[in-house]
């Protein structure tokens, strides 16, 4: 098999506040700004660490195309349980990133853990309740 050279440049999150979104992403986990673009009263915020190219887009649910009503509503309802998304970051100091944002007004979901599948990580939920997983870089 021949190896690709591909890459990851953006994965989406969505977010239902896009200034508490924005407060997370960039004041509590020290991410840039990207791009901020508002369109019929959304908002799509592109922020990303800054050493790094890939990127995170905090999109609004409700402008996914040709999905209904009830739909929304179910994302919505995933959403606010913190089920519908989920983003592994990684870190060189797990303890000390953890210590940082928890000074913060986050919602911590579970402190420091080695787990059993060998990975050390900890776990926040971002303010539409997307589950972040940060673990310890090896």
């Amino acid at each position: 098999m021949i190896a690709m050279d591909i890459t990851i440049a953006q994965t989406f999150l969505p977010h239902d506040d896009p200034e508490a979104s924005l407060a997370f992403y960039r004041d509590t986990l020290g991410f840039e700004v990207r791009n901020d673009v508002g369109y019929a009263g959304m908002r799509w915020i592109t922020v990303g660490p800054p050493q790094h190219a890939t990127s995170i887009v905090l999109h609004p649910p409700a402008a996914t195309p040709g999905i209904t009503e009830d739909e929304r509503q179910t994302i919505a309802e995933l959403m606010a349980k913190g089920s519908y998304a989920s983003i592994i970051l990684s870190t060189p100091d797990l303890d000390a990133t953890f210590d940082r944002i928890q000074a913060g007004d986050v919602e911590v979901v579970q402190e420091p853990t080695d787990q059993p599948y060998g990975v050390r990580d900890c776990a926040f939920r971002d303010p539409a309740g997307n589950m972040v997983r940060i673990q310890q870089q090896s």
